[in-house]
């Protein structure tokens, strides 16, 4: 299962990174062991690039659990980094998407995979290319690498050096 991480606002952390990094630090305890996960990546804010800019990054999870569940899972960790959802593109402490869940295709009111705009933006298709290149897009069939290559949004995103975070892991695939 694969997880796009995303923050501007770091609230109580001394960064967006810190924040991440306590976010990511939460995923076992609710049922979510990390497999692999990518650097952190920046990138100017969007759809305005004059907020505060972003930092974003991908998380590779094993879960037998259903994407509903794991989707509640994420929202309960946002919640407790202070996400109130409301106002879609709008700055925030935590943004936790889900991406893929294996090859599902899943289309119904509050639950879309894989994520419908994911394969155009290079600040999820540049991190999960790093740690699963070979991965397959469930619908177009095209791998993380092509679709960071062709992404069209956030072309300004690139990995932040992160010292013990080669960004190596398992494939989802």
């Amino acid at each position: 299962m694969i997880v796009a991480l995303g923050s501007n606002r770091p609230g109580d952390h001394r960064s967006s990174e810190a924040l991440l990094e306590a976010a990511l630090s939460l995923f076992p305890q609710a049922g979510l062991p990390l497999l692999a996960r990518s650097r952190w990546w920046r990138s100017a804010a969007w759809p305005d690039p004059n907020g505060d800019e972003y930092r974003n990054g991908i998380a590779i999870v094993e879960t037998n659990d259903p994407p509903q569940a794991v989707l509640a899972q994420l929202f309960a960790i946002e919640r407790r980094f202070g996400r109130r959802r409301g106002v879609p593109n709008a700055p925030r402490t935590l943004d936790l998407d889900l991406i893929a869940h294996g090859r599902l295709v899943v289309d119904e009111p509050g639950l879309i995979l894989p994520h419908p705009r994911a394969a155009a933006r290079l600040f999820v298709m540049g991190p999960l290319a790093e740690v699963a290149p070979g991965w397959r897009h469930p619908v177009n069939g095209a791998t993380a690498g092509a679709l960071a290559a062709s992404a069209t949004v956030g072309r300004d995103a690139a990995p932040i050096p992160t010292p013990g975070c080669p960004g190596e892991g398992r494939d989802p695939s």
